[in-house]
């Protein structure tokens, strides 16, 4: 490659460059065209699309409400149908890989290795390589066997976890409405996430445009700001009769301007502390609804009329400062990652080995810590629902009472946790495949009625990640019952030991299983002790 048979040129600012630079930069410049191509495309896309997208997503919503339904009279069932329909849907998606992936032999052009045909902004072209289908076959089969081998290892608790989730089903059939706080709860998200942005853009559209003097001979006053109003009237004029009063760029030279980073980055900590605080009132507000149900005496004539808006108002009243203290230490640790992560791209180019590692270090530190915060938090809110104690206290409560039962920990809530997870699981997977073969037109009935798409993916992907919103909102409030009736268990099997004088307040269904899977074990020990 070559300009004007030489491999160096003057980029016209009396540098001279080589062709290689020009090179990268007709690349870098041909990648923007792409992805402004690209995202036409997807635009187009989600004009002809948006409402099949909508109707998949109520479709999503209608399944996880019917499955939440269904959970609360045949939970057991459910729980095992859940785990069956999971299995088969992996097992269709293997099988269809390696149809996928038999069906490409032969073919030109499909043996190319990801490596070899690099990015590229039509994705469509990546399924016709056997390598894609390979890939994804090799990633359904792992999580298919992980799936199989945890339900192999855990089938004696998943029984016990049945019995909590049973005990969910009925705490959540008195208190109906729990499965719509979630609405209340996305709603002020969108709130916080327009404030956010709002506020974000306000901050980047504050910049002035920046006029400088530009000037083809020597001139004194070139590079200097100018102001195109008056550049004609003034002496740059005289003294550089060929000089130019010309935009360089949108910004400033004030205070504000220069530490306009600094606003920006204190308005992501506020959007992380308010999205933190309005996710723990959701949290405080339905740990207090559960917690109401599990220590009446008699059930359900001892529950409070209305148990979540007696929750939500204690919340408000009572417990702000412990919720704004909580999501504030949360708040600093995601901006530490987020300054962190910004650090990281801006050293991308260094070629200091020790600097890369120390920050890999601390991204991972401050990763376990955001986590370990997540967890330690959402249980210290409900003890706060149960006490009504400050955070800090309710929070090293719940630490030592979480420690003193850390086997029960360990195996029974995390294994609910599994078993939720493969619902939502289910609901994806099922609406994904449902709208994967509408979009793809392999559904005879409504074949005519599917758009004609650009990147079938997109719709899907669309739904997929949406069903996972929704199904993830429904089943968030079982996983918050059952994280509050098994941390109201451990403190019931503390504070009271089932005689007459001090009687278990759990119901006798879940003692009958709870107690006989953890009480005995522990009384055999201390018997022979």
């Amino acid at each position: 490659i070559v300009v004007g048979n030489e491999t160096t040129y003057s980029d016209g600012q009396g540098q001279t460059r080589n062709v290689t630079d020009l090179l990268e930069g007709a690349k870098k410049a041909n990648v923007v065209l792409e992805a402004r191509q690209l995202a036409m495309k997807i635009f187009e896309d989600y004009t002809v699309s948006w409402y099949w997208i909508i109707i998949g997503l109520v479709i999503a919503m209608v399944a996880s409400l019917i499955f939440i339904v269904l959970l609360r009279f045949l939970a057991g069932i459910m729980v095992w149908v859940m785990i069956v329909m999971v299995i088969l849907v992996l097992g269709y998606g293997i099988f269809h890989c390696y149809l996928e992936y038999a069906k490409l032999k032969g073919e030109e052009g499909s043996d190319i290795s990801l490596a070899d045909l690099g990015f590229q902004t039509d994705l469509r072209v990546y399924l016709h390589l056997r390598q894609t289908w390979l890939a994804f076959m090799i990633i359904l089969s792992i999580l298919e066997v992980l799936i199989l081998l945890l339900l192999i290892f855990l089938r004696k608790r998943i029984l016990i976890a049945i019995a909590l989730i049973r005990e969910a089903s009925r705490a959540i059939g008195h208190i109906m409405t729990s499965l719509l706080f979630p609405l209340c709860t996305f709603f002020l998200l969108c709130l916080c996430i327009a404030y956010w942005a709002s506020t974000a853009v306000f901050l980047s559209t504050s910049n002035e445009a920046v006029y400088k003097v530009f000037n083809e001979s020597a001139c004194p006053f070139a590079g200097q700001t100018c102001a195109p109003e008056t550049f004609n009237a003034s002496n740059v004029t005289k003294q550089c009769p060929d000089a130019q009063c010309l935009f360089a760029f949108y910004g400033g030279e004030t205070s504000y301007h220069r530490y306009l980073i600094a606003l920006q980055f204190f308005n992501l900590f506020m959007f992380f502390w308010l999205v933190n605080f309005v996710i723990a009132l959701g949290q405080v507000t339905l740990a207090g609804a559960f917690a109401s149900y599990y220590w009446a005496f008699k059930k359900p004539e001892d529950i409070p009329a209305f148990p979540l808006f007696s929750a939500f108002g204690r919340a408000l009243r009572y417990h702000t400062g412990s919720l704004a203290f909580g999501s504030l230490i949360l708040a600093i640790v995601q901006v530490i990652r987020v300054v962190l992560e910004y650090l990281d791209h801006r050293l991308k180019a260094a070629e200091n080995k020790v600097a890369k590692f120390i920050l890999g270090c601390l991204k991972c530190c401050f990763w376990c810590l955001e986590k370990f915060l997540k967890f330690l938090n959402r249980n210290a809110y409900i003890m706060v629902a149960i006490y009504g104690t400050n955070f800090c206290t309710s929070a090293r409560n719940a630490f030592f009472l979480l420690m003193r039962n850390i086997i029960r920990v360990a195996v029974l809530d995390k294994v609910t946790d599994f078993l939720l997870f493969l619902g939502k699981l289910l609901v994806v997977g099922s609406v994904g495949i449902l709208a994967f073969f509408f979009f793809t037109h392999r559904i005879k009935l409504v074949q005519d009625t599917a758009p004609s798409l650009n990147y079938y993916w997109v719709p899907i992907l669309t739904v997929i990640v949406g069903s996972y919103l929704i199904a993830h909102g429904f089943f968030s409030v079982y996983g918050m019952c059952v994280d509050t009736l098994f941390l109201c268990f451990c403190e019931d099997l503390e504070r009271n030991d089932g005689s007459p004088e001090r009687p278990y307040l759990m119901s006798p269904e879940l003692s009958g299983i709870l107690l006989k899977g953890t009480l005995e074990p522990s009384q055999s020990t201390d018997s022979q002790g």
